[in-house]
């Protein structure tokens, strides 16, 4: 099973596209996003749908991991869930999730295709998308969910239900509000604040992902080529800041075994909550380096 918490960017590819998804395997996207939602006309969503399987196992033998967002409305959902569960696909991206109860329904269904299907209960995980009030009022319920593995604030959709504006003001406290949700459920905080439509300034893009990587986010979507380094870049540990956080850690042991709690680091008090921002950056970084090792 694809572990998510190795995930920084998500890139979209519309199912209905041959030439996005023939693009996407040259891209160095840690997942590839078959979209079936917004990025596909209405006339050609059963086409989409029915094509999913294939292009998930196209993106499966290139390396990538797969996920695929399906429709709210549920007759949709259902035929897009049919069709997108496979041993390829590790997950589904839900949009519009109101509360628990939907992610536990979309759960029963998932159990009977998979036994259909001779997929372990429990293959398909999901990563809802709040993107309205109500959605935000049950966030934390929704993130507790059975399959859950991420969750994300659907920045557009959220500000047209809100009659906000898509801005850092107005998106910053539902974003927040998303990574104290994820954190306590122990589920990956998706995202970061403003638009995924932004692409055009890339510096911009990058100052709004350290922003997020800051907030505690661990990735995000990509909606163009040209944001997947930018994300994999400020989602992944920097060299400099591993060694510094190995310095730190290596002078606070010296110290607690002299008998102190506390110690000073380049000009900085620290202690123990200090010790363990150090360590988990270390503890990422070793964990991509394993990974990338087994590549």
């Amino acid at each position: 099973m694809a572990d998510i918490n190795f995930w920084r960017s998500m890139l979209f590819v519309p199912a209905s596209s041959d030439r996005f998804i023939e693009s996407a395997v040259r891209r160095k996207a840690d997942v590839l996003q078959i979209d079936l939602e917004d990025s596909v006309a209405p006339q050609d969503k059963e086409t989409a749908r029915a094509r999913v399987e294939d292009i998930a196992r196209k993106f499966v033998a290139a390396g990538f991991d797969v996920t695929v967002r399906i429709n709210r409305p549920w007759r949709m959902a259902i035929a897009d869930i049919a069709h997108a569960v496979c041993a390829e696909v590790a997950a589904l991206v839900l949009p519009k999730v109101p509360d628990a109860a939907y992610v536990r329904y979309i759960g029963e269904i998932l159990d009977e295709i998979e036994a259909e299907k001779g997929l372990p209960i429990g293959h398909t995980r999901l990563i809802p998308m709040v993107e309205d009030a109500e959605g935000l009022e049950n966030m934390s319920a929704i993130a507790r969910g059975a399959r859950v593995a991420g969750m994300i604030i659907g920045a557009e959709d959220l500000a047209a239900t809100m009659r906000m504006s898509v801005s850092d003001d107005a998106l910053y406290i539902p974003n927040v509000m998303a990574v104290a949700a994820c954190r306590r459920a122990g589920i990956v905080p998706i995202g970061f604040v403003g638009s995924v439509a932004d692409f055009k300034d890339e510096d911009e893009f990058r100052e709004k992902i350290r922003r997020a990587r800051g907030l505690g986010f661990d990735a995000a979507f990509c909606i163009h080529p040209k944001q997947v380094d930018i994300v994999n870049e400020e989602f992944a540990p920097k060299a400099a800041d591993v060694e510094v956080a190995r310095a730190l850690v290596a002078e606070f042991e010296k110290q607690k075994a002299e008998g102190r709690a506390a110690c000073t680091f380049n000009g900085r008090m620290v202690d123990m909550p200090v010790v363990i921002q150090a360590r988990q950056l270390i503890e990422r970084h070793e964990a991509f380096e394993r990974r990338a090792g087994r590549g």
